[in-house]
């Protein structure tokens, strides 16, 4: 079955974003797609060990969700990072840059990142036709991938004042517990860090919220109207989760794409 002959699976929506005209976006989850085993069934990973070809007519489908041609649907290399890169016109898996948030200003090119536990956050101002997408993990988030990615909408002509932000599924507080030097990392860069986490069950570990840390750099950033999806990837079976999958000893995991586009004027 090719993309034409799918019916697109429309994905998780946020009701904000959603009202905004001109503007289309979908979190997807896992539902919807051709491949199967461990990668059932819309793996969108071009990093995965999954069978090319499946992932590709899964990233049609996407695609197709979304309103653009598959050649205008894209991903970066992401290597969890602050980088943003400004897309203004498609690249290829090839030539696709290295980076943890794009952002653009053309109408019918679908931009997204993706993840299986980390955080994603789609962006628009829908005012001066801008949009951004984020890969949101501890790495970025702490190094500053959010304030980064709306910088880079501001230069666009976007104003922070307008940007509506979206937080898609992610593992959330009660399923990520992380060590004491990561604790360390975050309090160093900032004491108030603290409060992003919360005792575990092991002595010396703790359960971090990277929703809660993810939504206060977007106010840090001057974006206000912020809405969270409140969807944990490891706890729900509808999403790809990094961590179940280790946890259970699998080979390679699935990979999540949330997207957002400009429609076609």
């Amino acid at each position: 079955m090719n993309a034409t002959q799918a019916t697109p699976h429309p994905g998780l929506q946020a009701a904000a974003l959603a009202a905004l005209p001109g503007i289309r976006h979908a979190f997807f989850s896992r539902e919807g797609g051709v491949s199967g085993g461990i990668y059932a069934s819309l793996n969108g990973g071009q990093g995965s060990d999954d069978v090319a070809a499946l992932v590709n007519e899964n990233r049609s489908r996407m695609a197709a969700a979304l309103g653009v041609a598959p050649s205008h649907f894209i991903t970066a290399y992401q290597v969890h990072s602050p980088d943003v890169v400004v897309a203004e016109r498609p690249w290829t898996r090839e030539t696709r840059p290295q980076a943890d948030a794009i952002v653009t200003r053309v109408p019918g090119l679908g931009i997204g990142v993706s993840t299986a536990d980390c955080g994603p956050v789609l962006l628009a101002d829908a005012g001066a036709g801008v949009i951004g997408a984020a890969h949101a993990g501890w790495r970025g988030a702490l190094a500053g991938v959010i304030a980064a990615t709306v910088a880079a909408m501001e230069r666009l002509g976007a104003e922070r004042a307008r940007i509506q932000a979206a937080i898609g599924p992610m593992i959330r507080q009660p399923n990520y517990e992380v060590g004491a030097e990561l604790v360390a990392r975050f309090r160093a860069a900032d004491p108030d860090n603290g409060r992003f986490f919360a005792p575990a069950p092991r002595e010396g570990h703790a359960m971090f919220d990277l929703a809660g840390y993810v939504a206060a750099r977007l106010a840090a950033a001057g974006i206000a109207r912020v809405e969270d999806l409140d969807l944990c990837t490891y706890g729900d079976e509808r999403f790809f989760s990094y961590r179940r999958a280790t946890h259970r000893s699998e080979p390679d995991y699935g990979r999540h794409i949330n997207a957002i586009a400009l429609a076609d004027k």
